[in-house]
């Protein structure tokens, strides 16, 4: 079995202590950044070809729709995709289990002799563990694979997380052009996505345990990076027109 062929190189790797299959607190952080990076983008490109709040409005609106939408349905077919994938590796663990026992109480007695049980203690715990089928099933897959079969990641909740989460980002630089147009929408736009960008950089260096300064001016020169090009290429455009 493929599955089998790969678990005994994750034994030991910090793999088995991770658990990444939740998507939502990934979605939303993600879902933020990208909501804002690329609405400031879009909003500061069409300002650049003209100021007109309305136009630039229906953009920002239209980006921000069409971002969260994207956003949902790709970060759901990508978490359904990767349930489906787990749920099919514990369906052959439990086939596996049922086929042959004998062999994976075994299995399971060397991880535990490489943490340093003794043989014997390590058998015993193994097969009393085997006696249960569900709890087995469920063990097995902790160790072996580093997954928690009943956080598998919820697609519904990484789909919402995300859309939300990219409406919020998107949102930032589009408030002033319901107010006011021209220059000072503008600057207040270039302001807010400022502050939307350091926040973000905050949020995802404390969540890394990263430098909160490093994370901040990271995100904020990705942002006026990408701002910045959309910027001079509607200039450029509205300038030719």
């Amino acid at each position: 079995m493929f599955a089998k062929q790969n678990r005994g190189s994750h034994h030991h790797g910090e793999g088995h202590h991770r658990n990444v299959t939740r998507g939502g607190y990934r979605a939303a952080v993600f879902g933020v950044s990208d909501g804002l990076v690329s609405n400031v983008a879009l909003i500061l490109g069409v300002a650049g070809a003209s100021s007109g709040q309305e136009l630039v409005r229906i953009a920002g609106i239209a980006g921000l729709i069409a971002g969260a939408v994207s956003m949902a349905a790709g970060e759901y077919i990508s978490m359904q995709a990767q349930r489906e994938l787990l749920e099919r590796e514990l369906e052959m663990e439990r086939r596996e289990h049922a086929r042959n026992p004998e062999h994976e109480v075994q299995e399971l007695a060397e991880i535990y002799e490489s943490r340093g049980m003794s043989p014997q203690a390590a058998q015993e715990m193994a097969a009393n563990i085997m006696e249960e089928p569900e709890r087995a099933l469920e063990v097995h897959a902790r160790e072996e694979m580093g997954i928690d079969p009943n956080e598998l990641g919820n697609p519904v909740v990484a789909a919402a997380s995300s859309f939300f989460s990219f409406a919020f980002g998107a949102i930032l630089p589009l408030l002033p052009w319901f107010f006011a147009g021209g220059n000072s929408a503008i600057v207040v736009s270039i302001l807010l996505g400022v502050v939307g960008a350091v926040l973000v950089g905050s949020a995802l260096a404390l969540a890394t345990g990263r430098s909160v300064v490093r994370g901040s001016l990271r995100q904020l020169a990705i942002t006026a990076g990408a701002a910045a090009i959309t910027f001079g290429i509607g200039s450029a455009v509205g300038v030719g027109v």
